[in-house]
């Protein structure tokens, strides 16, 4: 039995209108001072301006960061960092996307410990006190929500950095799904096939453990059973819910366990060519669990049959080539490209990416051992 160090530090409060808890919340930790960390998407949806009311009615002057970007950038947390010390907060709150907790946590990381984003590519890297945070998420996705990392691009070589210090995790994390509603439904397409990846990728890395697997394999259950029904009714409430709640467990999978190829994959090429990041994932993943399942195919068979015999897969037979046409499926359901080809990516650039994506940290997890060689023919095969 693999040992492992399970220490959960985020408090899950879930259900319909709980955003109205965040006043609450944030007062029991002490903050009479906030500082909202969202996007002008969720703003305009009218997401922030509820918690930022539920704030209020709680007593906590509150100052809203609402000029991020998707992928936050270094110069994102810097223009965030200048209201942190032009209001002083107690505490951060992230309203929005995997965009905006990320950019929380990366303010959080240089307003409590000085310096620049870079300081802090790696793990361990705080050696501060960071204020209390809490997230609110509005897709169903990332689950940053329930992992102490942070994933920031250098705005000048475009770089992913991942930062990762326990002392990041939010204190708590709201889980409403009348908030994810309103995603326009490439964003849901987007947001959904990143969370199903996390669920089969901390599922096989070389660092699964019993904590993790526990979390992604309802996470599975999770995400494969209700994806394509929020895709077909994206007002069924009882699926966004799944949804949210499975991006939750996957983040709490990956926090025990970490990714693999398909992340390492899948970084170059937003990267180099601007590929939403869930896109990127939608092309390399069946190709992935394809080449794993030439080794490690009893260990996507367990997951599949939920350790009870009965299949966890909708559609197809469960077995590895079933879970590969599957993902593809979804993909292709949700309006997704399937091919390297299709998103205009250069044959001749292959091997570029191929080194690049050896570098990326979650390569070192995937259970087949990748180089450069696996790599670029992973992404011949997507081609």
């Amino acid at each position: 039995m693999s040992p492992f160090d399970f220490q959960p530090r985020t408090r899950i409060v879930f259900g319909p209108g709980k955003i109205d808890a965040l006043g609450e919340l944030a007062s029991e930790m002490g903050a009479r001072r906030a500082l909202v960390v969202s996007d002008p998407g969720v703003v305009s949806a009218g997401h922030t301006a509820k918690g930022i009311a539920a704030l209020a009615r709680a007593g906590i002057e509150t100052h809203l960061f609402g000029g991020l970007h998707e992928n936050p950038t270094t110069d994102d947390v810097a223009a965030g960092l200048k209201v942190a010390q032009r209001h002083e907060p107690e505490i951060l709150v992230a309203i929005g996307g995997g965009s905006s907790m990320d950019c929380a946590k990366g303010i959080n990381f240089v307003y409590t410990g000085g310096g620049e984003v870079k300081d802090y590519w790696g793990t361990g890297k705080a050696l501060q006190p960071m204020l209390p945070m809490i997230a609110v998420p509005t897709t169903a996705g990332t689950g940053s929500e329930t992992q102490s990392f942070a994933l920031i691009s250098d705005s000048k070589t475009h770089v992913k950095m991942a930062c990762g210090d326990k002392k990041a995790s939010f204190r708590a994390a709201i889980l409403d799904p009348q908030l994810t509603v309103t995603q326009p439904p490439r964003v849901t397409a987007l947001t959904g096939i990143d969370a199903v990846s996390h669920a089969l990728e901390s599922w096989v890395t070389t660092r699964r453990n019993p904590a993790s697997l526990a979390f992604a394999r309802e996470a599975w259950r999770l995400l494969a059973g209700n994806f394509l029904s929020v895709l077909n009714d994206p007002a069924n409430l009882d699926a966004r819910g799944a949804m949210q709640l499975g991006a939750s467990f996957a983040g709490m999978a990956i926090e025990n366990s970490m990714l693999g190829a398909a992340h390492a994959l899948a970084n170059p090429l937003t990267t180099a060519y601007g590929i939403p990041h869930g896109q990127a994932i939608a092309v390399m993943l069946p190709h992935v669990v394809r080449f794993n399942g030439e080794e490690f195919r009893a260990w996507y068979l367990d997951l599949l049959s939920g350790g009870n015999g009965d299949t966890l897969l909708p559609g197809p037979g469960g077995d590895v080539t079933g879970l590969v046409d599957f993902i593809s499926d979804l993909a292709a359901k949700a309006g997704l490209e399937t091919s390297l080809a299709a998103l205009d990516v250069e044959k001749l650039r292959l091997p570029e990416l191929a080194q690049e994506a050896a570098k990326q940290w979650t390569s070192r997890f995937n259970p087949r051992k990748v180089e450069e060689a696996e790599l670029l023919a992973l992404y011949q095969a997507a081609f």
